[in-house]
């Protein structure tokens, strides 16, 4: 099969502890092989995929021996360590009876804060994929903790949003135990019904996502927020069953099967990407309305006057991340400048910068150019 016939050339595809475990305590290795399977086959068609993968912990908790009540964070760190291994063993061994060579990438959001860091995680994905390895990602969870202010992602959900980013990827795939978003949780709501496509992630759609379920750290919520940030990138995102039959190869055709979230944005480049992905913000504006309509409808630079309240230190140069009235966020891009300064200028016209500072910068507080609309 041509791959020109594919809705979709590059994805990447997440799969959940609970799925990959099959709802045990221990890999699945029946589950793993049918995923590795599809993406052997998408492969020889001539797709790129990239895996994200959870696990390591589920896998080092089998290898130890351990109780599901062990929880504290070193000695998940410590299951993380052993099991990493074992779960990439696993992976190397299932693609190798494919003739695939895999290759493993750890990461940290300290690992993309930096531009340098992003742009050599980028390289270095893309060239894999170039050579026809399957790269196959999972956090850092041994040095990456929630309590290390923010160097954690949190979850392999919210990873895979920024991957899709990092590579460019056309398709986004959420697999885990879960068919899709529902109107309601169904476990406990026998109505519920699935949802099929969500255009736009607004608040409505964030509250219908419950919490974690299961083995995983992650849940519907984080799974929405991952697919919010790659359709924002320009990538197709859906949430879907891994349980079901040819699940990948059926949705890179284009078939629909579960929660399908559209491209919000066109491609855009990596630059902008780096931006939306949020990772080196340091400060937060909130504008006025005339300025969020401005940034949102008509594409235009943040200027002062538009600007209502600054929060955090950052300096010029930085990224920040800039919200509406109603606390939504609208955009995130690099400010002209510093946190001090915005306090002084905010709410003022941009010719009366040069008065109000004594220099200017320029009369826009972020440019068009640098500036990403969420």
């Amino acid at each position: 099969m041509s791959k020109k016939s594919e809705k979709y050339q590059r994805i990447v595809a997440k799969f959940g502890t609970n799925l990959l475990t099959a709802g045990t305590d221990r890999l699945d290795l029946d589950v793993m092989s049918t995923l590795v399977g599809q993406v052997a086959r998408l492969h020889r068609q001539g797709h790129d995929v990239t895996i994200v993968t959870s696990g390591s912990i589920a896998a080092g908790r089998q290898r130890l021996n351990l109780s599901a009540d062990r929880k504290d964070i070193p000695c998940r760190q410590a299951m993380a360590a052993v099991g990493q291994s074992t779960l990439m063993h696993s992976y190397e061994q299932l693609f190798a009876w494919h003739g695939i060579t895999v290759a493993q990438a750890l990461l940290t959001k300290t690992d993309l804060v930096d531009r340098l860091g992003y742009l050599n995680a980028r390289r270095t994905l893309l060239t894999l994929l170039e050579l026809g390895v399957v790269p196959i990602i999972n956090e850092n969870d041994v040095v990456a903790v929630e309590e290390l202010a923010g160097a954690s992602f949190g979850d392999n959900d919210s990873l895979s949003g920024f991957v899709a980013n990092l590579v460019d990827a056309d398709l986004l795939v959420l697999l885990s135990d879960v068919p899709g978003l529902y109107t309601a949780d169904p476990d406990k709501d026998k109505d519920a019904e699935l949802i099929h496509r969500v255009a736009h992630v607004d608040k409505g759609i964030e509250k219908l996502a419950g919490g974690t379920r299961g083995r995983g750290t992650g849940g519907m919520a984080t799974k929405v927020q991952a697919a919010k940030m790659a359709t924002a990138g320009g990538a197709t995102a859906v949430i879907a069953g891994g349980q079901e039959k040819d699940v990948l190869l059926r949705l890179v055709k284009g078939e629909a099967i579960g929660t399908l979230f559209p491209p919000t944005v066109s491609k855009m480049e990596s630059r902008k990407r780096w931006i939306l992905s949020g990772l080196a913000t340091k400060g937060k504006l909130l504008v006025d309305k005339g300025a969020a309509s401005a940034l949102k409808k008509q594409n235009k630079s943040l200027l002062p006057a538009g600007i209502k309240a600054v929060e955090g230190e950052f300096e010029r140069g930085d990224a920040v991340n800039i919200y509406d009235e109603d606390g939504e966020r609208l955009a995130c891009g690099i400010t002209n400048y510093s946190s001090h300064e915005l306090s002084i200028i905010k709410g003022s016209r941009s010719d009366k910068i040069q008065s109000l500072l004594g220099y200017g910068y320029g009369d826009e507080v972020v440019h068009r150019n640098n500036l990403v609309v969420s």
